[in-house]
């Protein structure tokens, strides 16, 4: 059996965003979810429960929610292609309260024409909020979508400046219910 193939471990942690699923393996943090978002992920029959995540994750993620923590310091191992984790990697560079468009990510890794695959990149983000994809917004200012929903996306942006400015500066945004 592959590394890959093996089982990962798993819990549930309660969040102000509900109820967070979170798999590990050995090398580290592989998956989160939205436990209750619509289309929701099924657990593989495989991965086996357990009563607290690993690698510190549930703390972590506790502070963030906190607003105590900005930035993640985790192992992270999200799969997915060579482009994909470019994005993923450029979405680390997006600063804790502050957005960036879906062609402003194109632009800084190179490929400015390629917005929409960085919309299908992030719609296929395997660690949403450690990986700040909520972060990204359409070129208009509005929030698209949201793999997990996008008052998900809302919640967390929401979150994150009320931490750094003492209020909400989306509270006139317009939702769109595209998934990229």
């Amino acid at each position: 059996m592959a590394a890959d193939d093996l089982p990962l471990d798993y819990a549930t942690l309660p969040s102000v965003a509900g109820d967070i699923g979170v798999a590990w393996g050995p090398s580290g943090v592989e998956r989160i979810w939205f436990v209750a978002a619509d289309g929701g992920f099924c657990v593989p029959q495989a991965w086996r429960q357990q009563a607290a995540a690993g690698y510190g994750v549930g703390e972590q993620l506790a502070a963030y929610f906190a607003g105590t923590l900005q930035s993640f310091d985790l192992p992270l191992m999200p799969r997915g292609t060579a482009f994909q984790q470019r994005v993923w990697q450029a979405l680390l560079l997006v600063p804790y309260g502050t957005s960036s468009s879906y062609g402003q990510l194109a632009r800084a890794l190179g490929q400015p024409g390629a917005a929409r695959a960085v919309g299908g990149a992030n719609h296929c983000n395997p660690l949403p909020i450690v990986i700040p994809c909520h972060r990204v917004v359409g070129a208009n200012g509005r929030l698209g979508g949201y793999a997990g929903g996008v008052h998900f996306k809302r919640l967390l942006l929401d979150l994150e400046l009320r931490h750094c400015y003492g209020g909400s500066r989306i509270d006139g945004a317009t939702d769109v219910q595209a998934s990229t």
